[in-house]
């Protein structure tokens, strides 16, 4: 039997219950007496036994896009809440390295709650920049080719956290670190550094720290929500509790 008639006899294999199974055995034993190509790779999806049907280029960049939709979204619910930065461990935003003599010195000289408060401050700000990512995010995600889904969905397990890495650090950049500047005015935290600072360096023979404060809370919110980002995506990946609609459950769950 030619692969051209076997492929045929593949494609009109209907019907439910036994028929179908009994339709399937036949075609595997006919496989394996007449080595036909076609009949070896069929899969239960192919005639529906698997409940699913063979993913196609509209429905996997469907589902990358709900993916990606969910998963910034979380991301961003997270991290923009009240110690959305400052309540987790892996993104709090440490003094910076810079500032470690500084820093140092005024709590051996009894500053120590200030630059509590000043630490806290730098963590509110970034809780406040990290709201304004989901729109930023979603442009990243309407722009997405069938290559970009594909890549994403054949791609380690972090590969939509790099996509938007690429496509949407410069954007964030500029749309946080006003965000970040104001928030830290606002609640006290660029002043109290001012404060800080002015106290430091009125120390003898001390060296000024220099450093762009508000580039580096803007440079750590991005990081952090990268890196709560790359969370959401692994578990979406695996973890089919993870996948809360019909359509991740499908996209995902097609190597499961």
């Amino acid at each position: 039997m030619s692969s051209e008639t076997c492929a045929v006899k593949t494609d009109r294999v209907h019907g439910t219950g036994r028929v179908r199974l009994t339709t399937l055995v036949f075609l595997l034993v006919l496989s394996y007496l007449a080595g036909c190509a076609a009949v070896q790779d069929l899969r239960l999806e192919d005639i529906g036994l698997g409940g699913a049907r063979p993913l196609d280029e509209s429905t996997v960049t469907a589902g990358l896009k709900e993916a990606l939709r969910v998963g910034t979204e979380r991301s961003v619910d997270s991290t923009s809440q009240t110690d959305g930065f400052w309540g987790n461990a892996l993104i709090r935003i440490a003094l910076p390295d810079e500032l470690d003599s500084m820093t140092g010195t005024l709590r051996d000289v009894g500053f120590g709650s200030l630059v509590d408060d000043f630490e806290l401050g730098m963590n509110r700000a970034a809780e406040a920049a990290a709201g304004e990512a989901v729109d930023v995010f979603w442009e990243a995600v309407q722009q997405m080719s069938i290559a970009d889904a594909f890549g994403i969905l054949d791609g380690g397990p972090h590969a939509a956290t790099q996509y938007f890495r690429v496509r949407t650090s410069e954007a964030l950049t500029n749309r946080f670190r006003p965000i970040v500047e104001n928030r830290m005015e606002e609640v006290g935290a660029y002043p109290l550094y001012r404060q800080l600072h002015d106290r430091y360096t009125q120390i003898p023979l001390v060296e000024k720290p220099d450093l762009d404060l508000i580039g580096y809370v803007t440079d750590r919110t991005l990081s952090g929500l990268f890196q709560v980002l790359a969370g959401e995506e692994q578990r979406i990946r695996n973890d089919p509790i993870a996948r809360t609609t019909e359509l991740l459950r499908r996209v995902f769950g097609r190597n499961s």
